[in-house]
């Protein structure tokens, strides 16, 4: 069965609608069919969209800086292993993954340097990554009217259709102020994800590195069409319909609602920063300085993905570092300049 038909049959038994999320979590994770859940190739540069790890190793050893005083690490999504395969250093490495497929590639890369898990441990010490994780946790989406507030979801034939908003949703989004008519998405399930990662810590940080902004920002009146993007060959569109199944389907991070989740969950928020400004002050200078800059063969590589990480043309700004945490006495090297903790 294809994606597309499994969604259709689904809408059909709902009675003709279910919510976006719900549409997400199909086409992304369903087992058989989701696009994580199948065999086609996502990330580098012969499959749909390249993360920081995936360009080289620069962006893993610069967070090795900030990670060193943490004896347990946790990793949630690792993708193709690119990440862990630079962090995995001997330390206690998990990785949490939902995706079969994922877990396989990440086993024949990375061996017994690292353990899987299959569920979040009730209680862990250590550091917590999830980059680019975020993003692709099921959102829901809000039409705001002059008749009120909708709930934007995916009726037969895959197309937009509106009904009320009710509960949760409802109340979330009276607390945002937008022009109307306006359109954009509210993530409760990622805010429950960062609420449980928060009660979950009892000592040490989660980092959460991803495209998106603060909340003042996310709903600005010109965002008014919402963020959800779809990346399939390194082109991105807006049309969540137009592969289901076999593209990725995201959602910018309202990093002030994860933040308020964490904060619920017991963490106190330790920074937020640009991508870029993290790094800077995480040294990535210096893990630069340690590649020989006269033998241009080695060298070019690097400087490249440093541009990629740094530039704000690239993924310098858009991305952020969230980091929250519990009973840490000396404070993260990566925010020791520029942090924008003040504006969410």
């Amino acid at each position: 069965m294809h994606a597309r038909d499994r969604i259709e049959a689904e809408i059909t038994a709902s009675g003709g609608w279910i919510s976006f999320a719900r549409y997400m979590q199909l086409a992304l994770h369903e087992p058989g069919v989701g696009y994580y859940a199948s065999g086609a190739r996502k990330f580098g540069a012969d499959g749909d969209f390249v993360t920081a790890p995936e360009l080289g190793s620069l962006f893993g050893r610069t967070l090795a800086r900030e990670l060193r005083a943490f004896n347990h690490i946790l990793e949630i999504g690792a993708g193709s292993g690119a990440l862990a395969d630079v962090l995995a250093d001997g330390r206690e490495y998990l990785i949490l993954e939902t995706s079969a497929d994922l877990i396989q590639r990440q086993k024949e890369k990375l061996g017994n340097r690292v353990r899987h898990i299959d569920r979040l441990p009730e209680h862990f010490s250590g550091a917590v990554v999830a980059n680019e994780v975020a993003d692709a946790i099921p959102a829901r989406i809000v039409h705001w009217t002059e008749r009120g507030i909708l709930e934007r979801g995916v009726g037969r034939g895959l197309s937009w259709a509106d009904r009320p908003a009710t509960g949760e949703l409802l109340a979330a989004a009276k607390q945002i102020e937008v022009p109307t008519p306006y359109v954009s998405e509210i993530g409760l399930e990622a805010r429950a994800w960062m609420s449980t990662l928060a009660q979950m810590l009892e000592k040490g940080a989660v980092f959460v590195i991803d495209y998106g902004f603060p909340r003042h920002e996310y709903y600005h009146p010109q965002r008014a069409t919402g963020t959800v993007m779809c990346h399939h060959r390194h082109q991105a569109h807006a049309d969540p319909f137009a592969r289901p199944g076999e593209e990725d389907i995201t959602a910018h991070v309202d990093f002030t609602a994860l933040a308020e989740a964490a904060h619920e969950g017991g963490a106190e928020i330790l920074g937020y920063t640009s991508q870029a400004q993290f790094l800077v002050n995480c040294g990535i200078t210096d893990v630069l300085g340690e590649a020989n800059a006269e033998n241009a063969l080695h060298y070019a590589p690097i400087a490249a993905q440093a541009q990629k990480l740094l530039s704000p043309a690239e993924m310098g700004e858009l991305f952020k570092v969230l980091a929250v945490g519990k009973n840490l006495t000396d404070p993260l090297m990566g925010f020791s300049r520029g942090d924008r903790r003040a504006s969410l």
